[in-house]
Protein backbone atom coordinates (compact mmCIF):
# COMPACT_ATOMS: atom_id res chain seq x y z
CA UNK A 1 0.00 0.00 0.00
CA UNK A 2 1.37 3.04 -0.50
CA UNK A 3 0.06 6.34 1.18
CA UNK A 4 1.19 9.68 1.85
CA UNK A 5 -0.13 12.35 4.10
CA UNK A 6 -0.74 15.86 3.24
CA UNK A 7 -1.38 18.73 5.12
CA UNK A 8 -3.79 21.51 3.79
CA UNK A 9 -5.55 24.11 6.26
CA UNK A 10 -6.83 22.70 9.27
CA UNK A 11 -7.27 19.16 7.34
CA UNK A 12 -4.93 16.15 6.95
CA UNK A 13 -5.20 14.59 3.78
CA UNK A 14 -4.15 11.25 3.60
CA UNK A 15 -4.09 9.40 0.37
CA UNK A 16 -3.76 5.98 -0.96
CA UNK A 17 -3.61 3.17 -3.39
CA UNK A 18 -5.06 -0.18 -2.83
CA UNK A 19 -2.87 -3.09 -2.70
CA UNK A 20 -3.53 -4.70 -5.55
CA UNK A 21 -4.03 -1.60 -8.20
CA UNK A 22 -1.23 -2.84 -9.57
CA UNK A 23 1.24 -0.35 -8.76
CA UNK A 24 4.24 -0.26 -6.33
CA UNK A 25 6.14 1.36 -3.56
CA UNK A 26 8.48 2.10 -6.55
CA UNK A 27 5.78 3.48 -9.68
CA UNK A 28 2.60 3.71 -7.47
CA UNK A 29 1.13 5.71 -10.67
CA UNK A 30 1.32 3.15 -13.79
CA UNK A 31 1.05 -0.33 -13.42
CA UNK A 32 4.28 -2.40 -13.27
CA UNK A 33 2.35 -5.74 -11.06
CA UNK A 34 -0.56 -6.61 -13.39
CA UNK A 35 -0.63 -10.67 -11.45
CA UNK A 36 -1.34 -8.34 -8.38
CA UNK A 37 -4.23 -6.73 -10.82
CA UNK A 38 -5.37 -10.45 -11.58
CA UNK A 39 -6.25 -10.66 -8.04
CA UNK A 40 -7.83 -7.70 -7.16
CA UNK A 41 -11.38 -8.05 -5.60
CA UNK A 42 -13.74 -5.77 -3.53
CA UNK A 43 -13.16 -7.27 -0.35
CA UNK A 44 -9.38 -6.72 -0.60
CA UNK A 45 -10.28 -3.26 -0.92
CA UNK A 46 -12.72 -2.94 2.16
CA UNK A 47 -9.93 -4.73 4.04
CA UNK A 48 -7.26 -2.17 2.67
CA UNK A 49 -9.49 0.66 3.63
CA UNK A 50 -9.93 -0.90 7.31
CA UNK A 51 -6.12 -0.99 7.66
CA UNK A 52 -6.03 2.64 6.82
CA UNK A 53 -9.13 3.68 8.92
CA UNK A 54 -6.79 1.62 12.06
CA UNK A 55 -3.70 3.52 11.23
CA UNK A 56 -5.26 6.60 10.92
CA UNK A 57 -7.10 6.10 14.68
CA UNK A 58 -4.30 4.64 16.17
CA UNK A 59 -1.38 7.14 14.94
CA UNK A 60 -3.45 10.46 14.48
CA UNK A 61 -5.94 10.68 16.44
CA UNK A 62 -8.42 12.79 14.56
CA UNK A 63 -11.56 14.28 15.66
CA UNK A 64 -13.30 12.88 12.68
CA UNK A 65 -12.76 10.89 9.76
CA UNK A 66 -14.16 11.41 5.84
CA UNK A 67 -13.61 9.47 3.13
CA UNK A 68 -13.19 10.88 -0.41
CA UNK A 69 -13.09 8.24 -3.43
CA UNK A 70 -13.52 8.56 -7.19
CA UNK A 71 -15.36 6.42 -9.75
CA UNK A 72 -15.06 2.68 -8.68
CA UNK A 73 -13.69 3.35 -5.39
CA UNK A 74 -16.88 5.29 -4.53
CA UNK A 75 -19.25 2.14 -4.15
CA UNK A 76 -15.90 0.99 -1.69
CA UNK A 77 -16.26 4.27 0.29
CA UNK A 78 -20.13 4.28 0.82
CA UNK A 79 -20.11 0.25 1.93
CA UNK A 80 -17.21 1.18 4.37
CA UNK A 81 -18.85 4.48 5.84
CA UNK A 82 -22.38 2.65 6.23
CA UNK A 83 -20.54 -0.02 8.07
CA UNK A 84 -18.51 1.69 10.37
CA UNK A 85 -18.41 4.41 12.71
CA UNK A 86 -15.05 5.77 12.25
CA UNK A 87 -16.24 7.25 9.33
CA UNK A 88 -18.00 10.48 9.89
CA UNK A 89 -18.75 11.77 6.50
CA UNK A 90 -18.41 10.40 2.50
CA UNK A 91 -17.79 12.33 -0.54
CA UNK A 92 -18.49 10.52 -3.74
CA UNK A 93 -16.73 11.97 -7.37
CA UNK A 94 -18.15 10.35 -10.63
CA UNK A 95 -19.24 7.39 -8.56
CA UNK A 96 -20.75 3.84 -9.66
CA UNK A 97 -24.13 2.76 -7.98
CA UNK A 98 -23.91 -0.42 -8.56
CA UNK A 99 -20.92 -3.22 -9.24
CA UNK A 100 -23.23 -6.38 -10.15
CA UNK A 101 -23.78 -4.58 -13.69
CA UNK A 102 -20.10 -3.89 -13.78
CA UNK A 103 -19.60 -7.77 -14.95
CA UNK A 104 -22.25 -8.29 -17.27
CA UNK A 105 -23.26 -11.08 -16.10
CA UNK A 106 -24.91 -13.44 -19.75
CA UNK A 107 -22.85 -11.54 -22.11
CA UNK A 108 -20.52 -13.48 -24.26
CA UNK A 109 -17.77 -11.65 -22.80
CA UNK A 110 -18.86 -12.82 -19.29
CA UNK A 111 -19.26 -16.73 -20.78
CA UNK A 112 -15.44 -16.36 -21.78
CA UNK A 113 -14.02 -15.37 -18.84
CA UNK A 114 -15.77 -18.01 -17.04
CA UNK A 115 -14.12 -20.37 -19.16
CA UNK A 116 -10.98 -19.22 -19.46
CA UNK A 117 -10.72 -17.75 -15.91
CA UNK A 118 -9.42 -14.41 -16.78
CA UNK A 119 -10.42 -11.92 -18.42
CA UNK A 120 -8.44 -8.42 -19.95
CA UNK A 121 -9.35 -5.13 -20.35
CA UNK A 122 -7.12 -2.03 -22.45
CA UNK A 123 -5.77 0.34 -20.39
CA UNK A 124 -6.58 3.61 -22.61
CA UNK A 125 -3.58 5.34 -20.67
CA UNK A 126 -1.04 3.23 -21.05
CA UNK A 127 -2.29 0.41 -23.48
CA UNK A 128 -1.85 -1.93 -21.44
CA UNK A 129 -3.94 -5.47 -20.78
CA UNK A 130 -5.46 -5.36 -17.67
CA UNK A 131 -6.16 -9.04 -16.22
CA UNK A 132 -8.56 -9.65 -14.23
CA UNK A 133 -8.66 -13.31 -12.86
CA UNK A 134 -12.40 -15.11 -12.35
CA UNK A 135 -11.86 -15.34 -8.59
CA UNK A 136 -12.95 -11.09 -8.78
CA UNK A 137 -16.57 -12.63 -9.71
CA UNK A 138 -16.63 -15.30 -7.17
CA UNK A 139 -15.87 -12.63 -4.65
CA UNK A 140 -18.55 -10.52 -5.32
CA UNK A 141 -21.01 -13.12 -5.58
CA UNK A 142 -19.83 -14.68 -2.03
CA UNK A 143 -20.20 -10.97 -0.58
CA UNK A 144 -23.25 -9.76 -2.91
CA UNK A 145 -25.68 -8.20 -0.38
CA UNK A 146 -22.59 -6.22 1.83
CA UNK A 147 -21.11 -5.30 -1.77
CA UNK A 148 -24.72 -3.80 -2.73
CA UNK A 149 -24.36 -0.37 -3.03
CA UNK A 150 -28.00 0.44 -2.73
CA UNK A 151 -28.33 -1.28 0.60
CA UNK A 152 -25.02 0.34 1.78
CA UNK A 153 -26.77 4.34 0.85
CA UNK A 154 -30.24 3.40 2.09
CA UNK A 155 -29.15 2.51 5.11
CA UNK A 156 -26.26 5.38 5.81
CA UNK A 157 -26.82 8.21 8.28
CA UNK A 158 -24.15 10.67 7.98
CA UNK A 159 -23.50 13.10 6.19
CA UNK A 160 -22.73 12.18 1.89
CA UNK A 161 -21.81 14.56 -0.92
CA UNK A 162 -22.08 13.24 -4.25
CA UNK A 163 -20.19 14.86 -7.10
CA UNK A 164 -20.76 14.15 -10.76
CA UNK A 165 -20.32 15.89 -14.26
CA UNK A 166 -22.88 16.55 -16.44
CA UNK A 167 -20.77 14.76 -19.34
CA UNK A 168 -19.33 12.15 -18.07
CA UNK A 169 -19.34 9.51 -20.30
CA UNK A 170 -17.94 6.29 -18.30
CA UNK A 171 -20.68 6.81 -15.40
CA UNK A 172 -23.57 8.76 -16.41
CA UNK A 173 -25.07 11.50 -14.12
CA UNK A 174 -27.54 9.26 -13.56
CA UNK A 175 -26.15 7.14 -11.41
CA UNK A 176 -25.59 9.86 -9.33
CA UNK A 177 -29.03 10.52 -9.33
CA UNK A 178 -29.63 7.13 -8.41
CA UNK A 179 -27.56 7.35 -5.38
CA UNK A 180 -29.08 10.87 -4.09
CA UNK A 181 -32.55 8.93 -4.35
CA UNK A 182 -31.24 5.93 -2.12
CA UNK A 183 -30.14 8.76 0.56
CA UNK A 184 -32.84 11.60 0.15
CA UNK A 185 -30.51 13.34 2.75
CA UNK A 186 -27.58 13.37 0.91
CA UNK A 187 -26.13 16.84 -1.49
CA UNK A 188 -26.07 15.98 -5.24
CA UNK A 189 -23.61 18.27 -7.58
CA UNK A 190 -24.07 17.85 -10.80
CA UNK A 191 -20.85 20.30 -12.30
CA UNK A 192 -22.30 21.08 -15.67
CA UNK A 193 -19.13 20.06 -18.45
CA UNK A 194 -17.72 18.02 -16.61
CA UNK A 195 -16.14 15.04 -17.79
CA UNK A 196 -15.45 11.71 -15.72
CA UNK A 197 -11.53 12.69 -14.72
CA UNK A 198 -13.78 16.16 -13.97
CA UNK A 199 -10.78 17.50 -17.22
CA UNK A 200 -7.83 15.88 -15.79
CA UNK A 201 -5.20 13.70 -17.87
CA UNK A 202 -1.69 11.88 -16.94
CA UNK A 203 0.77 13.44 -17.30
CA UNK A 204 -0.53 16.71 -16.91
CA UNK A 205 1.43 18.78 -18.92
CA UNK A 206 -0.13 22.55 -17.37
CA UNK A 207 1.17 24.38 -14.00
CA UNK A 208 -2.78 25.04 -12.85
CA UNK A 209 -5.59 22.32 -12.25
CA UNK A 210 -7.61 21.65 -14.46
CA UNK A 211 -11.18 24.36 -13.91
CA UNK A 212 -13.18 21.45 -13.10
CA UNK A 213 -11.48 19.76 -10.88
CA UNK A 214 -10.81 23.05 -9.30
CA UNK A 215 -14.61 23.18 -8.45
CA UNK A 216 -14.75 19.53 -7.36
CA UNK A 217 -12.02 20.42 -4.92
CA UNK A 218 -13.34 23.47 -3.63
CA UNK A 219 -16.50 21.78 -3.29
CA UNK A 220 -15.36 19.05 -1.26
CA UNK A 221 -12.82 21.54 1.11
CA UNK A 222 -17.06 23.56 1.51
CA UNK A 223 -18.75 20.41 2.73
CA UNK A 224 -16.16 19.25 4.91
CA UNK A 225 -15.90 22.57 7.13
Amino acid sequence: MVAEALAKEEFLFLKFNFSHNGGTVENPIDFPDLEAFAQNNFSKELDDLDRVLDFVTRELHPESISVVAHSRGSGIALIKAEEDLRIHRVITWAGVCNYKMLFKEGSEAFQKWKNTGRSYVENTRTRQQMPHDWQFYEDFKENEERLTIERAVKKLRKPQLILHGSDDATIPAEMAQLLHNWNPKSKLIIIEGADHVFGASHPWPHDHTPKDLQKAIDLTLAFLK
